[in-house]
């Protein structure tokens, strides 16, 4: 095999890698993985780029280095961009919002819950946690608030990836108007 091949054949190495590095990271919420698999996906597309350059200068084409050095900035600089995105995404918490409508729908589907307030999802390291209103019935004993939501916060646990815990808050269902957080209304 030659030199043109074996470089063909890194760059086809380095995106099956770039690929792996970047699925296993979001997986397990690895910023830092997800941001090497993009590192891995740069130096594959340099590689073939310096390719198409030593490729482009053999046939005589004298602008092929400096065109090619103006492609590879471009690319390592949206390889920066997205890289740049995943992690201030990480330090801002964020969530992909599938994961919150996930986590509503396996609420709304908890016995006994007649409706959800807030859902907030948020990254700690590699885990998720969760903080969930839910409403139960106005009636409802201490008790039996407490079973239903220890009933959404494990069926949260089982069916959200990652998540690590949730506080799963139970809200007597309003009636007749009767608002029972009326005194923190000020606060919020």
């Amino acid at each position: 095999m030659g030199g043109g091949g074996r470089g063909v054949g890194r760059v086809v190495g380095n995106e099956l890698v770039a690929r792996y590095r970047v699925r296993v990271g979001r997986k397990i919420g690895s910023a830092a993985l997800v941001t090497d698999g993009l590192h891995a996906r740069a130096d594959g597309f340099t590689s073939l780029a310096v390719l198409v350059g030593a490729g482009g200068v053999a046939v005589g084409w004298s602008w092929a280095d400096p065109v090619v050095g103006l492609l590879i900035t471009v690319a390592i600089l949206a390889v920066l961009r997205q890289a740049a995105r995943e992690i201030y995404r990480r330090l801002m918490d964020a969530v992909d919002p599938a994961l919150v409508g996930m986590a509503e729908q396996t609420l709304r589907a908890t016995r006994s819950v007649l409706g959800v307030g807030h859902v907030r999802l948020r990254c700690i390291g590699h885990h998720l946690r969760a903080e969930c209103e839910v409403i139960v019935d106005a009636d409802a004993s201490a008790v039996a608030a407490h079973t239903i939501a220890v009933e959404a916060e494990h069926a949260l646990i089982h069916t959200i990836p990652r998540l690590s815990a949730a506080l799963v808050h139970a809200d007597p269902e309003p009636h007749g108007g009767l608002d029972h957080h009326a005194r923190l209304a000020s606060h919020r």
